[in-house]
């Protein structure tokens, strides 16, 4: 089928989860593309995907999820950059006038030094809004293990959280950014319950990357 045989409405479902995906590498969650087009149920996100399915437009992958069907990729999503173009130099003092030149690019590489290390998560709730991290905002943690007082992201009692660890003596004391969630103290005999995954290194959301 040809994609211009989509309803008109279709298309538009289509552009904004492309355009979502395009921008995050993810694709949106029910809750957000409900929210774009003030859908006032999760079923008629579901209907939208089931018709694009139908339509050859989506599939559905092994892990339940939908992505693009292989013969739409190509025309549907443009290649991303590998960076952003350095175009020349600029003054930090006194000014003058910018010299343009091809400088190479500015990489994820060049931001985190460690990339490889690097693995995100999706954050859901609001433990930590009051450091800038929202929910559905995307968190990315080092696989290494956090200082004493740094931001880690933990596994505790069948829970994965964000939260700042400090070890104190005969203690973990467990601290969340919202201060309408309280702190947690681990002591000796439940440490090792307590799975360290990674150092948080920063997040990004719509408004952009943010580094710790």
């Amino acid at each position: 089928m040809d994609i211009t045989q989509l309803t008109r409405k279709q298309k538009a479902f289509l552009d904004f989860i492309v355009a979502y995906k395009e921008e995050y590498d993810v694709w949106p969650t029910y809750r957000e593309i409900a929210d774009e087009f003030d859908f006032k149920s999760p079923n008629s996100v579901t209907q939208n995907i089931q018709a694009l399915i139908k339509k050859g437009v989506l599939v559905r992958t092994q892990l339940d999820e939908y992505d693009l069907a292989p013969r739409w990729k190509k025309q549907l999503e443009p290649e991303a950059p590998a960076g952003i173009p350095v175009r020349g130099l600029i003054a930090a003092g006194y000014l003058q006038e910018a010299v343009e030149a091809d400088l190479g690019q500015i990489t994820l590489e060049n931001l985190f030094p460690d990339i490889s290390r690097l693995f995100a998560l999706r954050v859901s709730g609001l433990r930590w809004k009051d450091e800038g991290i929202l929910d559905g905002d995307f968190v990315l943690l080092s696989d290494t293990s956090p200082r004493n007082g740094e931001i880690g992201a933990i596994l505790y009692q069948g829970e994965t959280t964000l939260k700042r660890i400090y070890r104190e003596k005969n203690r973990l004391r467990l601290v969340p950014a919202n201060e309408e969630f309280e702190e947690v103290i681990v002591t000796p005999d439940e440490e090792e319950e307590v799975r360290i995954i990674g150092t948080y290194a920063g997040h990004m959301n719509r408004k952009g990357l943010f580094k710790a």
